[in-house]
């Protein structure tokens, strides 16, 4: 893309319109020869301020050709509320550079939801549902958490209020705040599990208070679900170990993880519900385990993971170099721990559980070429024997951890 003679001007603005712009944004608005945004915003604005584009769809494909076609014209793009929160400032940024941006913020409807509820912003969780799946919200549903919900559409309440339901937390309080900050604005509100309205306003944020039923399952960020949270053919790295792996693992914010012979694509699972931010990539031969591995990322909220069918190493050929890569099947296999410690980035970790013999000779055999660390995990669980209880052991585990 040629570079634009002079800086894209990115107004936000609110559902109030012109009226509610300052004087700044409006004289950036008038000096602009194009004004780009979503219809609706363009109708917010008064007539022959400058030529009005609305966006096509889809838009981010369409970005580099719209402003090659009106490169050295004076540009402004509207955006909703705050541009750089979950807006179409920060793509830009990432399509033209933020060298070639002059953003001028209005209050978003975070801010807005907060001041309408009496809520703390810095203590509320917020999440984007705008055409995203709304399983999104399975990590951040925890006992008297906030939300802050951004709608992709009138039907997102609905959506909420029905995964909240069957998530065991239908006691939850929602309020629906339509068009906030602007004539019209409305709100309605009720519980997960009465909720009457199908549809509110299209354009819409939802504040929830989360409250769990008497038998409502814990599900907490921290690594070690249950194992009945996953659906499984017994391909499982258990509950304790998973801990502990996730643990050695070290996910950082926005890090990617391989998940190599993933099973049921626990690793993966917990290693992305850490933060919104991490990345994980399961790599699976069977197709029956793929799928499972799909249902299990939708149900625990990450349903960007990642699954690639394919037997490794020949399935990792093309992959994204990862942060952290944890084997837990087919580490016998030639060549699948050599290919994943030459593409392990700078500083990454390489996480291998070994269950049978075969295994443990082979880690043990790159723990004397490379180091790292070896541990061996062995758990017991109380259960019944006739009338008494006594402890009945699982399988060892040799886990070997290296540093690149």
């Amino acid at each position: 893309m040629s570079e634009q003679r002079e800086p894209v001007d990115v107004v936000g603005i609110g559902a109030d319109g012109w009226d509610g712009l300052t004087e700044v944004a409006r004289q950036r608005i008038s000096a602009a020869d194009v004004v780009f945004g979503s219809r609706r915003q363009l109708d917010l604005l008064p007539p022959g301020t400058a030529e009005p584009v609305a966006w096509p769809s889809p838009m981010l494909p369409a970005l580099p050709g719209l402003f090659e076609e009106h490169a050295g014209r004076a540009i402004c793009v509207l955006a909703s509320g705050d541009p750089m929160f979950h807006g179409v400032g920060a793509t830009l940024a990432r399509v033209l550079g933020a060298e070639q941006l002059r953003v001028l913020p209005q209050v978003s409807s975070v801010a807005l939801a907060c001041a309408r509820m009496g809520w703390a912003q810095q203590d509320v969780s917020v999440v984007s549902l705008v055409g995203r799946h709304a399983e999104l919200l399975h990590p951040e549903i925890q006992p008297g958490r906030r939300l802050v919900v951004l709608s992709s559409d009138a039907q997102t309440p609905a959506q909420v209020a029905a995964l909240l339901v069957a998530r065991g937390f239908g006691g939850s309080s929602m309020a629906v705040l339509g068009d906030l900050g602007g004539p019209g604005e409305s709100r309605v509100a009720a519980t997960a599990a009465r909720w009457p309205h199908p549809e509110v306003a299209a354009l819409n944020v939802i504040a929830v208070h989360c409250s769990p039923d008497d038998d409502a399952e814990r599900r907490p960020r921290t690594p070690g679900l249950p194992d009945e949270a996953f659906q499984h053919d017994g391909q499982l790295t258990k509950r304790d170990v998973r801990a502990l792996t996730v643990s050695r693992l070290a996910p950082a914010p926005g890090e990617l993880l391989w998940d190599v012979g993933a099973g049921a694509g626990s690793i993966a699972i917990e290693w992305m519900r850490c933060d919104p931010a991490n990345r994980a990539i399961a790599v699976e031969h069977r197709e029956d385990r793929a799928a499972r591995i799909t249902t299990n990322a939708m149900t625990l909220g990450v349903p960007g993971l990642d699954v690639v069918v394919g037997a490794a190493p020949g399935a990792l050929a093309d992959l994204e170099a990862p942060d952290a890569v944890f084997v837990g099947g087919g580490a016998t296999v030639p060549g699948v721990l050599q290919r994943c410690w030459d593409v392990l980035r700078p500083g990454g970790r390489l996480v291998v559980n070994a269950v049978t013999i075969e295994s443990e000779v082979l880690v043990a055999d790159w723990y004397a070429r490379c180091g790292g660390e070896l541990v061996r995990i062995a758990a017991e669980h109380a259960s019944p024997v006739g009338g008494f209880t006594g402890w009945r052991p699982a399988m060892r585990i040799t886990q070997w951890t290296v540093a690149k």
